[in-house]
């Protein structure tokens, strides 16, 4: 009787255990810095080299349709971490800070077991908001001048530390992030290259991409060596890996925009015994829904007040829609002048509404050749006997107050459809949408996108 009695206590504390009381997965998230994602093999890139990247997809699910909130490092970043959107972080300009009683993924997990680390760039502040174990061995400084290779060893020893407890380790690389001096360009001479239409078409432009190119394969050379890592530990049966490109490039039109290019991110997602290999989605997701996707992956229960929700059903092939919406925020702190911009992305549809039309736009890194860049001021001459070129500078400068572009028919997004009759109903109803957005978000604007004001909302007067 005592043992039926055992039994039974046993089989109903089973029947009660959650995912993370039984098998929680590890998690490897491997993220790049500044690398467009159309750039990979496997999402249609015609140049870069990127068999590791590729051969995680064929194993994997691909993310046709993943963003970020702000293409600008440090608040994509505090969004993936978070949970939240910018303005509900605190966090919503370069080199900012989340509000100090914000929580992050790396408190969640670590309330759910886990031994949670972070290699690499970082870019998280204030420290008791990412309470993460900074592990060693890749490098933190984006703009390193000199080739430096990874040493694999300290994420090694973290993965194998306890192999009785979950761990999740995010190894945040700092390419393609310029300057581009990393990889061998060599490989993709100039005069070769499949220059995209995004790209004005100078000797100056080419061997920068060119260099670009180089540090993309660079990358993927790191993807390959961190995968070969965990394989070694024997725990890679267990172990979800996520890869993201994070924002665009920093050639014009890319970061610092909220256009395809620059909010568009990567996303694949290896989980073996759980997600089809080789299969693709076209659910709407962003940054902000990761953080509660690892929370459910890890058997947490769903946090309300994130801005985030799980697409855990698009991993599992229950479904193949997530979001009706993505929404997107810019304001060009301190990258130059204040430049203010909201974008709302449906299935179909991109509508980015540009707050201050009559502004030139103005980004410092790229105006002022930054590492000694000179591709921008000889696409700039240029556009005087190449019209593409001169198209492509005014559309980066001069931005009209609203922006409407079709998702499936133009994803270069050189059409602009505001204004048009045929465009007027989707407009109003994208509209309506974002500014519905603006107001849950208290997001009064103009006046809010200034250093001053965030401070003064999040930090006081100190």
């Amino acid at each position: 009787m005592k043992r039926l009695i055992l039994v039974f206590c046993t089989l109903v504390f089973l029947a009660g255990c959650s995912l993370k009381d039984q098998n929680q997965p590890n998690i490897l998230f491997i993220m790049a810095d500044d690398c467009t994602y159309n750039e990979l093999g496997c999402y249609g890139g015609l140049n870069a080299y990127t068999p590791n990247i590729d051969k995680l997809a064929e194993e994997g699910l691909t993310f046709n349709r993943a963003y970020v909130s702000m293409s600008m490092c440090t608040p994509c970043r505090h969004e993936l971490y978070t949970g939240l959107y910018p303005l509900e972080s605190g966090c919503a300009w370069n080199k900012a800070q989340s509000a100090p009683d914000t929580k992050s993924v790396f408190h969640y997990l670590s309330d759910l077991g886990y031994s949670v680390g972070l290699a690499g760039k970082m870019h998280t502040n204030p420290p008791e908001v990412f309470p993460y174990q900074y592990v060693q061995g890749f490098e933190d400084y984006c703009v390193l001048p000199d080739e430096k290779r990874e040493d694999v060893s300290g994420i090694k020893e973290f993965m194998s530390a306890n192999p009785e407890k979950p761990f999740c380790l995010f190894v945040c690389s700092t390419n393609p992030h310029a300057p581009w001096t990393l990889g061998d360009p060599s490989v993709y001479p100039p005069d070769q290259l499949k220059l995209p239409p995004s790209l004005g078409d100078t000797p100056a432009v080419r061997e920068a991409y060119s260099r670009y190119l180089a540090e993309v394969t660079y990358f993927d050379r790191q993807v390959g060596e961190i995968l070969k890592t965990l394989e070694e530990t024997g725990r890679m049966e267990n172990t979800i890996i996520m890869l993201s490109t994070e924002q665009g490039w920093q050639f014009s039109g890319g970061k610092w925009t909220n256009w395809d290019l620059g909010v568009h991110t990567a996303l694949i997602v290896k989980w073996p015994g759980m997600v089809n290999k080789g299969r693709s989605t076209e659910a709407l997701v962003q940054y902000a829904d990761i953080t509660p996707t690892l929370i459910d992956i890890a058997g947490g229960k769903r946090i309300d007040y994130l801005s985030g929700t799980s697409f855990l059903d698009v991993l599992r092939a229950k479904t193949d829609k997530h979001r009706d919406f993505v929404y997107c925020m810019h304001n060009n702190i301190p990258e130059g002048k204040p430049y203010p911009i909201r974008s709302i992305i449906s299935k179909d549809y991109h509508l980015i509404m540009n707050l201050t039309p009559d502004s030139i736009y103005f980004e410092k890194h790229i105006e002022g050749g930054a590492h000694g860049e000179t591709w921008w001021n000889e696409w700039m001459a240029s556009g005087d006997s190449i019209p593409h070129n001169r198209f492509l500078v005014d559309r980066f400068h001069n931005r009209p107050a609203l922006e409407l572009y079709s998702v499936i028919n133009d994803s270069l997004e050189f059409h602009n459809l505001a204004g048009l009759d045929e465009y007027r109903k989707i407009e109003n109803y994208m509209l309506d949408e974002l500014q519905g957005w603006m107001a849950d978000q208290k997001d009064p604007g103009v006046p809010v996108d200034t250093r001053e004001a965030f401070r003064k909302k999040y930090w006081g007067n100190n």
